[in-house]
């Protein structure tokens, strides 16, 4: 165990996997920090069971909810993680040894998808890394509600870490499609309050585009029946936010 890290883990109904999350999580640290925004699943439950801190609170955004766990966290070295995201034995040894001599050091970690059980090793989610270890007198997550970004001085070094966090986004496919809507949403009204606007033509392309992409271009045929799943709810994904980006625009045109 490393106690110079803080980990903090943003949550919401995910009995089915919080208390694996946290049982690897505190392999590396004496300090597991939850932001829970209105379980309804027994969560609370499971989190309060293993010995983590609990913080229930609202929904504001992901970047916003991050911040109220760093706020409260021990340490000033934070492993900011979701609920569905497990490390790996090999990013547990690496994190447990490091010494956290430089502030400004940020962390980059590799990410391994799986869809249910199937680990997805093309399309879209291959190669998929972020920083997520990082010095909070030193970075910090800004305020976007959806793709929130850690920001740093330009004197900052990026390190990237052994091993992996395997992110287990979605259970199933009811599971899938219900993140694929709210994520669309959320982006769509990002796209809205920042005046961007979208025709018909980009819905489709954007989405069509997508698909062709991730399926053919970066093989995820090869991941067979989870690679075609994977490709078409993106795709989806594209053309829902774009669908309702537009009608939020017409609602704005409506009014005047």
């Amino acid at each position: 165990m490393n106690h110079s890290i803080s980990v903090v883990i943003i949550c919401r109904n995910e009995a089915h996997i919080i208390g694996k999350t946290i049982a690897a999580a505190n392999c590396v640290s004496d300090d597991i920090v939850v932001v829970d925004s209105g379980s309804n699943d027994g969560t609370q439950s499971i989190v309060t069971a293993t010995g983590a801190r609990l913080i229930e609170t609202v929904w504001d955004g992901y970047g916003p909810n991050k911040n109220k766990g760093v706020a409260v966290a021990k340490h000033d070295w934070i492993l900011s993680i979701d609920s569905d995201e497990i490390i790996d034995e090999t990013l547990i040894k690496q994190l447990q040894t490091l010494t956290f001599s430089d502030q400004t050091i940020v962390y980059n970690i590799r990410f391994r998808a799986f869809l249910g059980n199937d680990m997805i090793r093309f399309g879209e989610w291959a190669n998929d890394r972020h920083i997520r270890l990082y010095n909070r007198k030193h970075s910090g997550w800004n305020e976007a509600a959806v793709h929130e970004g850690l920001t740093f001085p330009a004197n900052t070094k990026v390190v990237t870490l052994k091993g992996y966090i395997h992110h287990y986004t979605s259970k199933d496919i009811d599971d899938f499609r219900a993140k694929t809507i709210n994520y669309a949403m959320l982006n769509a009204q990002k796209y809205y309050a920042r005046g961007k606007k979208a025709g018909w033509l980009q819905c489709w392309l954007a989405a069509v585009f997508s698909f062709i992409k991730n399926y053919i271009f970066r093989l995820g045929f090869l991941d067979g029946r989870a690679g075609f799943i994977v490709a078409k709810m993106n795709a989806w994904y594209t053309w829902l936010k774009y669908k309702r980006l537009r009608e939020l625009n017409k609602m704005l045109d409506d009014r005047n």
